[in-house]
Order: structure tokens, then sequence, then C-alpha cells
């Protein structure tokens, strides 16, 4: 090799050396500063998740405050008995009678970080007092919430009976909150109140009757009208109510020729069996399956069951195959003598 040719050599390598260890001292150069990258990202990330819980926290605590300024009272106890007094006040601010609506404690049930009272209500008395009744509690200051409501024929006309129940929270712990003004905003004479007018001028809650047939003219060989004093058939009572009152459950039947209300209660003898429970359960309409039926009076003639669904007449009757029957229906039987 010339001398030429090793001054090349040495050249090129130390080229390749010096990039060698360029390229190497960049390696070991970079990667803390990559790694100290990827920790700041981290520690950003972390930040922001922070700052949006912190966010989200003073958001949740705001309306907290705004729920618990709206309480009947931070004890379990007061908040019961002062929505109860509430709850009269209404009734008779409504025109009803006292008397006449039985109010029964429910709940506290748990619930995240509050608790939750309330009373089950149910009366009856004029379809427009009732509804002045729910409008004045839907439209309360306090944080409150009316529930199942139900809305049926009472028993004369133009009454109804009403049961729901009115529940509201207390919070545990209860954020501090400054007190507000909780007076209602809207009256009995408000125009939201008058929204409802046309509901109690239609009157649909009235029972429904049937109109008569006109009188068919007689024909040689054709029967006459029945005489007089006929007793009427199954199919002119209607089961208009099944209702429970007292804790008490009852049947009332309308008779649609005279407009009599009857009323019956388990024990008793009704459509030709004896009554022994008023069924609550969700179960589809017999011959119209699409609709559910909420309730029906189930009867016991001799060894089988027989049910007649509310809204039905007692011509309605049908016999309730094994597998309808409730499970609590043999401890309701009566004793056999």
């Amino acid at each position: 090799m010339t001398r030429r040719e090793k001054i090349m050599a040495l050249a090129v390598g130390g080229i390749v050396t010096v990039v060698g260890l360029g390229l190497g001292g960049r390696a070991v150069l970079l990667k803390p500063l990559q790694e100290l990258d990827r920790r700041t990202a981290g520690l950003r990330e972390k930040l922001d998740k922070v700052k949006a819980e912190r966010r989200t926290y003073f958001a949740e605590e705001e309306r907290m405050k705004k729920v618990a300024q709206r309480m009947f009272s931070e004890e379990l106890d007061q908040a019961s008995a002062r929505s109860g007094e509430m709850l009269t006040k209404y009734i008779l601010q409504s025109g009803l009678q006292e008397s006449d609506f039985t109010r029964l404690p429910v709940g506290p049930r748990k619930l995240r970080g509050a608790s939750e009272i309330g009373w089950s209500v149910q009366g009856e008395g004029p379809l427009s007092d009732v509804i002045d009744l729910l409008f004045l509690l839907r439209a309360s200051p306090y944080v409150n919430r009316l529930e199942n409501i139900s809305v049926g024929t009472g028993e004369s006309a133009g009454v109804v009976r009403v049961r729901f129940k009115y529940l509201t929270v207390v919070l545990n712990p209860a954020p501090s909150a400054d007190p507000i003004d909780l007076t209602p905003k809207f009256t009995l004479e408000s125009g939201e109140r008058h929204a409802y007018d046309a509901l109690i001028a239609r009157d649909i809650l009235r029972p429904y009757i049937k109109r008569q047939p006109p009188p068919s003219q007689a024909t040689p060989g054709s029967p006459g009208k029945l005489p007089p004093g006929t007793p009427p058939g199954p199919e002119t009572f209607k089961v208009v109510s099944l209702s429970e009152w007292q804790g008490q459950p009852e049947v009332h039947v309308l008779d649609l020729t005279t407009l009599r209300m009857f009323r019956y209660k388990p024990g008793e003898t009704l459509a030709g069996g004896t009554i022994v429970m008023v069924d609550y359960r969700s179960m589809p309409m017999p011959g119209r399956e699409i609709i559910q039926s909420e309730s029906r009076v189930i009867l016991r003639v001799g060894e089988d069951f027989w049910a007649i669904e509310r809204g039905r007449t007692l011509a309605d009757k049908r016999k309730l195959p094994i597998h309808q029957l409730p499970q609590e229906l043999p401890k309701t039987l009566p004793p056999k003598k």
C-alpha cells in the first residue's frame, strides 16, 4: 500500500469514527430528553384530568347547594314532618276535605349521598279540586317529585279518586348554603293552572254508559218485552274501581242502569263467587293483549278462581289458569267450613 493510500484510509477511518461517535453521543444525549418529554406529556395529561375533575366537582357542589336550599330540612324527621304539614295545607287550600285523604309515610330509602322520604297519598274529591292539589304540589318550590299518579272515578258523579306518592330528598351531609325565598311562583289563579281547565270541562273520567238500543217493534210470533221487575243481567254491572282505602282493598261496581255504586270487600259475594283478593299485577288485557290491565278482582267459585278486569262488566268474568294465579293467593283464601 502506498503512502497516499494509507493517508486516504486513515482519513476515511477518522471520518467514520467521528460520525459514529457523533451518532452515539446524540443517542446518549437525546434519550434522557425524550424520556423527559414523555414524563412532561403524562404530567400535563394528569393535570388536565385533575382540572376537569375540579371543574366538575365545583359544578356539582353548586348544584347540590341549590338542592340544599330547597330542602325541607337537613334532618329526616323534620323534613318528613314539614312535607306532611305542607301536604295537608295544600289539601285544604284546594278545597278538599282532610278527612277524605290518607297519608302514609314512605322511606327513608338510601340513595348515594342522600335519603329519599315522602308520603303515599290517596283520597277523593271533585275533579277540579284534585287537579288543584296536584298543581300546587308540582309547583311547590321545595325539591320534590310526584310519582305513580292514578286518578279514577269515584262513587258519585263529578267525584274522582286519586292516588300518588309525594317524594323529597335529604342530602347527607348537606352542604352549607344561604337560605332563599321559597314562596311558590304559581297560584291557583295563574295562567299555568288554567291550562288544565279543558281537562275538567271534558269530564273524561265520567263513567261510560252504553246507550240503550231503541225498543223494537213487536211482531206476531216474537217474544214480548220482559215484565217489569226483571233483574238486570251481569252485563249491566261494571267494575269501575279497584283501590285500597286505609289499607283495605275495595271493589266498586257501578249499576249502569240506575247509576248506583256498590262497594265490596274481600270475603263478600260478587258475581256468584267469593272475593278473595284484588290483584294489582300488570297483565295483558284478555281479548286485547296489546293493552295492559293494571288490576283485577279475583273470585273463588267452588275450587276454581275467576277474574274480572277493572273496566269490564260482571259478564266478562273469566276463569284463571293455574299459571296466572298470584303467588300470594293461598294466603288470602278464607277458611273452608
